[in-house]
């Protein structure tokens, strides 16, 4: 507490813009499904004290409160979940996502405090029945606890859920009435979708969302470091949930699949969809899914940008960190989404790998800015503990700090390669930041999008938290 919380969609930044969290809200949706199961859902992320956590504490009676944890929440949480053991000694404490996932050891700080290993839903279900009838915690797969000696016991690994259409809609409803918006999408209620699980490929540094981090944290360190499948929802059941959320009243929608186009004839359905009922909406892809079909489907359906994973323009770099494309199908990918009309947005990671200097930081970067595109992310990589590019920073001696520390990738840099420093790397991004967001080109292409005050302020209110925190 006190400082600025943390994104636990992403789960490797700081909050820029708030957005709902619908790992969690699943999660929250499949334990209101189960008898007698009463469920409130609060957010105390951003209290600069523990008052109001204490205040909120002395006048609840749950059983069970449950945390989703990414990498920069977990000191803070583990110091909210100190006070709640005080106040509340008889209730569990059950940690989601991957920040419990793969610190395990030392989220298990307390005798009441339970892990859920990656994928959570099927086991937060069996974890709660068992609780509630005061069975033994061995027979829940995909958990770690304390036995009554203190011993970390790590269950066996329960197997992914394949049918996502047998989940429910998340809890929005849990929400209450907090409204969240997207600057890059129109004014008007917003939220989140997810319709797949998992990517197949194999960029060494990537941290994908915090539901799917989890998943290939738990996968991988059981199945020989192979990445977990790739499980889809059916085109009718995505129709079902974005016609509810129209009838909701949502109008924008932010799918935060890992990838979203996977071939033509999906992307087709989702397209449709979309255009059926009227929905602003945003999506991610690599570059070389984009076709001139399929960006003509994406401009068809109303999309309202397009996240592209870029990184680098550099053939070399690229072929390093395994993001399996080229410069060429960058530049291809982004020509042909423009002569369509569909706004790119590009990712950019600066010092990505040890080939990185300043001078390929530079050209990456001017790259970003000659290609006008509708937005450009910079971010500084970081070594995540679970991914091949952590094991390459600690055996070659490259981390800064000596040792994992959890950092905010549009901020600062815990690596140190031979021709690149963390502090170059940070000066890299500061610089950038202010002269592409305060560029005429920038600022020209965003003020037409505004249709409000409420959102332009909005977007304002972001663009001042990206620039100086």
């Amino acid at each position: 507490m006190g400082k600025r919380p943390a994104e636990r969609s992403a789960g490797c930044t700081h909050v820029v813009y708030p957005m709902p969290n619908i790992y969690e809200l699943i999660v929250a949706a499949v334990v209101e499904q189960m008898p007698d199961c009463e469920v409130q859902y609060r957010d105390f992320s951003s209290c600069r004290n523990d008052s109001k956590w204490r205040s909120w504490l002395e006048g609840d009676d749950s059983d069970v409160y449950m945390v989703w944890m990414v990498n920069l929440s977990l000191d803070n949480d583990l110091q909210a979940t100190a006070v709640l053991h005080d106040m509340r000694p008889l209730a569990h404490v059950v940690f989601l996502g991957p920040g419990a996932t793969y610190f395990y050891r030392k989220v298990l700080a307390h005798q009441r405090n339970i892990v859920v290993r990656g994928e959570p839903e099927a086991t937060v279900k069996h974890l709660l029945e068992v609780l509630a009838t005061a069975g033994t915690l061995a027979a829940v797969d995909g958990i770690s606890f304390l036995n009554s000696g203190g011993e970390v016991v790590n269950n066996r690994p329960r197997a992914l859920i394949k049918e996502l259409d047998t989940l429910p809609f998340p809890a929005r409803h849990l929400l209450g009435d907090r409204c969240y918006r997207n600057p890059k999408l129109a004014s008007g209620r917003y939220t989140t979708m997810l319709t797949s699980r998992n990517c197949p490929y194999r960029c060494i540094y990537c941290v994908p969302s915090s539901l799917t981090f989890a998943r290939e944290i738990e996968h991988r360190s059981h199945n020989d470091g192979r990445k977990p499948p790739i499980y889809m929802r059916s085109l009718e059941n995505v129709e079902q949930e974005v016609k509810m959320l129209h009838e909701q009243g949502y109008s924008a929608i932010g799918f935060v699949d890992d990838n979203f186009i996977w071939n033509e004839e999906r992307t087709r359905g989702m397209c449709d969809i979309m255009k059926r009922y009227g929905m602003s909406w945003g999506c991610q892809a690599r570059v070389d899914a984009i076709t001139p079909a399929i960006a003509q489907l994406l401009s068809q359906g109303g999309c309202q940008y397009i996240d592209l994973g870029v990184e680098s323009f550099n053939d070399e770099i690229l072929a390093y960190i395994k993001k399996g494309i080229t410069s060429q199908q960058i530049y291809a990918a982004i020509d042909t989404l423009k002569e369509h009309g569909v706004p790119v947005k590009l990712n950019i990671l600066i010092g990505c790998c040890p080939l990185e200097t300043r001078e390929t930081v530079a050209h990456t970067l001017s790259e970003a800015k000659r290609l006008k595109v509708d937005q450009v992310m910079f971010n500084i990589v970081s070594p995540f503990p679970g991914t091949e590019f952590y094991e390459l920073c600690k055996s070659n001696g490259w981390l800064a700090t000596g040792k994992y520390e959890p950092t905010d990738v549009q901020r600062n840099s815990i690596v140190n390669f031979p021709h690149l420093s963390a502090r170059d790397m940070e000066r890299a991004l500061w610089r950038n930041n202010v002269s592409y967001f305060l560029s005429w080109h920038f600022v020209s292409t965003h003020m037409r999008k505004f249709t409000s005050l409420g959102g332009f302020m909005h977007s304002l209110r972001a663009l001042k938290i990206k620039l100086f925190g």
